[in-house]
This record gives C-alpha cells, structure tokens and sequence, in this order.
C-alpha cells in the first residue's frame, strides 16, 4: 500500500448522487490517482448507476456495484467489502458520495495506516476537525450520539457516527462482516466497536466535514432511533461474549 492508492478500494454507496459522483471520482484520483472506486449504486432514479457505468467504461479504475433497491447503507459497504476482499484489496476506505468527505485527506489517513494504525476514523470531534454548514440541532445529534456510544460502550474514540474511514484488510477480516446487523449511524458505531474489541489500533485523524451542496440527507428519525437502541445491544453481546 502506498500513498498514490495502490491496493486501495474507495468505496462509495450511492442513491440519487448523479450531480455529486464525477466530482468526487476526480478527487480521490487528484490526490490518490493509483486508488480504485467502488461505486455501489441502490437503483437510483436519477440515473447515478447508468453514469457510473459511463465513468466505469473510460475508467478502469473505476467499478460499479449495482444492487436492486435502496437496501440501506450499512448493506452496501458489507457488499463492498466482501466484493474487495475477494479481489485481494489490502486497504478500504469509507466515504460519502456528496462532497462532506474531502479527498484531500485520503492521503494523511493512509499514512496513518502506514505508521501502524488498523482503522483511521475521520474526525470531527478532535481538534484541529471541524463541521461546516450543520444546524443546533444537527450537531447536538452528532455530538449527542457520540457522546452516549462512547459511555455505553466504553469506547476512546470520539467520533464513533464518522463514515470517513480506512481500514486495513485484517481489520475487516477481524471484525466478522457476516455479524454486522447495523445501518446508518448504528452501523459506523459497531464497525469501530468490533475493531476494538478485535484488538486493532483504531486512530482518530481530524477532517472537517462540510454539509452536502447538492441533494437531499439521507438522515432519518428510524436511523437516529436504531442507533439508539443497537448500542446498548452491542454492549449486551460483547458482555455475553456473543460478538
């Protein structure tokens, strides 16, 4: 693994992204031009999988995934990176299609794996990382969810909702993909939490986050409302030795 991308798989779950997908393509490659994407396309409407596929097509770099329906984000990366760890990839990063996620910082997460970290969390909530654009309101749900993840669950880490992430290929196989049960910000909270639990150096590198421009949040009360309840879970199986 190297800094320019080689042996890395950038995996992006899209629904309804078709204005945002070309510019985030282009910026992983800008700053990582050896890195492959893997766009996982849940039947959008607006035609995201059918321009994926044109980018794919003049772009070998680029892989489409395409799945029926909206099955749910935490679905999607599993498909992703079962479908990676089958093609030998040896680094995996999570990130959002919709501009939150800068590229421009894939290379400092890589490096952090390369200095001995097993999984890089993009952070917001350690200094020098930052949220632009969020209400009041957003950011206690953030803040707040953090907060209360980190208590129950006896967690380091700061910002256990971050979906900016790179995990080394052990990692992933330590943590038992066919377990995971999460979605939305349940599914990042477990992720962290089985890596720990596993034993791997989870290292938090601060990003500052900046609130979509273009489309719709997939937030919704019912992922709000499964994280709250899958965390307190997550501790009850890890105490039963059932995770």
């Amino acid at each position: 693994m190297t800094q320019t991308g080689r042996g890395v798989l950038v995996v992006t779950p899209t629904y309804d992204e078709r204005e945002n997908l070309e510019e985030l393509v282009s910026g992983v490659h800008r700053f990582c031009p050896e890195a492959e994407i893997l766009v996982v396309d849940d039947a959008s409407p607006d035609g995201t999988g059918a321009l994926a596929d044109a980018i794919a097509a003049r772009d070998p770099r680029v892989h489409v995934l395409h799945r029926p329906g909206k099955l749910g984000l935490g679905s999607a990366y599993l498909d992703a990176f079962r479908w990676g760890l089958a093609r030998d990839f040896q680094v995996f990063v999570q990130m959002d299609t919709d501009g939150s996620h800068d590229p421009g910082y894939l290379p400092a997460l890589l490096e952090e794996l390369e200095h001995g970290a097993d999984l890089v969390v993009g952070s917001r909530n350690v200094p020098g990382g930052a949220v632009e654009g969020w209400g009041l309101g957003r950011h206690l749900l953030s803040k707040g969810g953090s907060l209360y993840s980190r208590l129950l669950l006896g967690l380091p880490v700061r910002d256990l909702t971050s979906g900016f992430k790179a995990f080394t290929r052990d990692t992933l196989l330590a943590i038992d993909l066919d377990e995971v049960r999460s979605e939305g910000y349940a599914f990042q909270i477990e992720l962290t939490y089985r890596a720990f639990l596993a034993g791997k150096r989870v290292v938090e590198h601060p990003i500052v986050f900046v609130d979509r421009r273009v489309g719709q949040s997939k937030m919704s009360r019912r992922i709000v409302a499964e994280a709250v309840v899958m965390v307190p879970a997550l501790r009850l199986r890890a105490a039963r030795r059932r995770l």
